[in-house]
């Protein structure tokens, strides 16, 4: 869509932008949203404000970024599980929600989640959500547990996604314990050994996933939901979203604003725009985007739109999202699943 086709949607109308002209710098994952070409063309034909980005490949890389760069960045996408670390090192600034118009969209479960709300401050604005559970291939039974991730139905035809988190959730889970929190680490390495003979695949990239997924190598794997649609929708892969009993290992990214910004009411004005439901529709409707922490952006989507049904907002009442979590723990969730990976190739 160019630039035009986008402004005549309507697309950020609402927006007071705070300056004729200007500068806003993001730091994101790149092709993350906010990068969207569309998109940063509209909202400089609106505000008159050009979008720069940075990118970072691991959130300890955008930690210090933001470290070493004082001054350079206007915007962050943050997952709150990295929020208070953060905050804690003086790195982002409380935003008073009063000049986000569009927050008043987020329902008070996630603009007001612990993660990310220090002594009643929000160090971030809710912007999308998702969930890490289960893919599988149409036409196989869908399964209502991570269980099936062992199920000798399923040999050399797993894939798994190469993240410590992730599978330390998966393996608490199937050994009732807190996710973010397991005691039993032993017993989590044990379950996610046990499925050695069924995983073909540790996949690293969305890219990779589809690639392997249509060549057959896999009918079940650990996926992203907002990926899960793209595959259906962009690549007419056969792959159907699954919740399990056990619930998702859910995740909520912020835009926030560092405490060195330089452009903080142009911050305030791209953050607005992000989550217009009218910036989000065309994301979503048109790339494929997770859900939006704005219920109006949501609603805004045809009741029947493929990521509108992965998203169903019941999830965000079972779904466990990740916490902050101490280095020494992160550190330990790390050498398990490498100690994991090394069993697998054993």
């Amino acid at each position: 869509m160019g630039a035009g086709a986008v402004a005549a949607t309507g697309l950020g109308l609402g927006l007071r932008p705070a300056r004729a002209a200007g500068t806003v710098t993001v730091l994101n994952w790149q092709g993350y949203g906010t990068d969207e070409k569309w998109a940063v063309e509209a909202f400089k034909q609106k505000t008159g404000i050009e979008v720069v980005h940075d990118y970072y490949n691991a959130e300890s890389e955008m930690l210090t970024k933001l470290r070493t760069n004082p001054g350079a960045y206007d915007v962050v996408v943050v997952n709150t599980a990295r929020t208070r670390q953060a905050v804690a090192d003086d790195l982002l600034d409380a935003i008073d929600y009063a000049t986000i118009p569009n927050v008043a969209g987020v329902p008070a479960k996630l603009a007001d989640h612990p993660n990310f709300t220090v002594d009643g401050k929000h160090y971030g604005v809710p912007w999308v959500w998702g969930m890490n559970a289960l893919a599988v291939r149409e036409g196989r039974p869908k399964p209502d547990s991570y269980g099936a991730l062992a199920d000798p139905a399923y040999a050399g035809k797993v894939a798994l996604f190469d993240d410590a988190v992730t599978n330390v959730a998966v393996g608490a889970f199937m050994t009732g314990q807190d996710m973010n929190d397991p005691k039993d680490l032993k017993a989590v390495t044990d379950w996610l050994e046990s499925l050695k003979p069924n995983v073909k695949t540790i996949w690293t990239s969305e890219d990779q996933w589809n690639k392997t997924f249509a060549a057959g190598e896999f009918d079940l794997s650990v996926y992203w939901s907002g990926a899960s649609v793209r595959s259906r929708r962009n690549f007419k892969l056969p792959v159907d979203f699954v919740v399990p009993k056990e619930g998702a290992v859910g995740w909520l990214d912020t835009l926030a604003i560092p405490a060195t910004s330089e452009n903080k009411e142009n911050a305030r004005a791209f953050i607005n725009y992000m989550i217009d439901p009218e910036f989000y529709f065309e994301w979503a409707t048109k790339v494929g985007a997770p859900a939006s922490a704005n219920a109006a952006a949501m609603d805004k989507l045809p009741a029947d739109d493929l990521n509108r049904r992965v998203h169903d907002p019941k999830y965000l009442e079972t779904m466990t999202i990740m916490a902050p979590q101490p280095d020494e723990r992160r550190e330990a969730f790390s050498n398990l699943w490498q100690e994991v990976k090394a069993s697998y190739a054993r």
